[in-house]
């Protein structure tokens, strides 16, 4: 794993996870909530090992805590029994960083999973933490603030196309680049409500600075993920993994997702 790529990925353990576990209304999320640095810090010191079986099981320690946040979503959902767009969304934020701790523990015990290569599942992490639970909680607390047909178009196409990307590194390049197209309509959907509707509520200029920046974000970093997976199914010239990490990756990690999750925290403490 590259520096780069380590610094993302603790953000979003250590940072963006825990503040955007605390934008969801839910007593079931209590424990986990309080308890989840005791996974994170394991697996943010995994990171920067060498690949080993201590590695792996410092990685394992976050994977389990995943694991516990997913089991929150049948949780939820008996108690819930909504299948609203944006429960949707909550309900995919809880799950996906698993797909990130299954990965963590595969590629730091330098294990080719599924036949995924050392790098795909390095990015699979930091992808899984950030278009997976940053970008489905967004969507899902977007869709809620901006009720109509493009809330919930935002609220399932990034769950779907999120599905979608992770299934296409099963079947081939084409697949995934469906899965990027979707994926890319709902976060740039996202990106319009919360310039549109979102922002202009803001009780005070920094929490509408940090929406229209996570909005702004958007727009370029998802062209950028589209001209990648367009490049990798058709063979035209497109960003390195290295050029997308120290750009989209970047880019969504602190553009979008922090500034996002600390702007709704804003909404949420006026709001209380």
């Amino acid at each position: 794993m590259s520096v780069l790529v380590n610094l993302i990925v603790m953000l979003g353990m250590l940072v963006v996870v825990p503040a955007g576990l605390r934008l969801i209304d839910a007593a079931e999320l209590a424990l986990i909530r309080r308890t989840w640095l005791l996974f994170a810090l394991p697996g943010a010191v995994a990171l920067w090992l060498p690949r080993s079986t201590a590695a792996a099981v410092l990685a394992a320690v976050y994977a389990l805590g995943t694991v516990a946040l997913a089991l929150q979503a049948p949780r939820r959902l008996a108690r819930t029994r909504s299948l609203a767009p944006a429960e949707i969304a909550v309900l995919t934020a809880l799950v996906t960083p698993s797909v990130a701790g299954l990965a963590l523990v595969a590629e730091r015990l330098g294990h080719e999973l599924f036949g995924f290569s050392l790098p795909i599942l390095a990015l699979t992490v930091p992808h899984f933490h950030f278009a997976g639970f940053a970008a489905a909680l967004i969507a899902g607390l977007v869709c809620r603030a901006a009720a109509g047909p493009t809330g919930h178009f935002a609220a399932l196409s990034v769950p779907l196309g999120t599905l979608l990307v992770l299934a296409g590194y099963f079947v081939d390049d084409w697949a995934e680049l469906v899965g990027a197209l979707v994926l890319t309509a709902g976060m740039w959907a996202v990106a319009l409500l919360t310039w549109r509707d979102v922002r202009t509520g803001g009780k005070d200029g920094f929490t509408r600075t940090l929406l229209a920046v996570s909005a702004a974000v958007l727009v370029a970093t998802m062209l950028l993920a589209l001209s990648w997976a367009v490049g990798e199914a058709t063979g035209i010239p497109h960003p390195t993994l290295t050029w997308m990490a120290a750009t989209h990756g970047l880019g969504n990690a602190l553009g979008f997702a922090l500034c996002s999750v600390l702007a709704w925290q804003r909404l949420k403490e006026t709001t209380a």
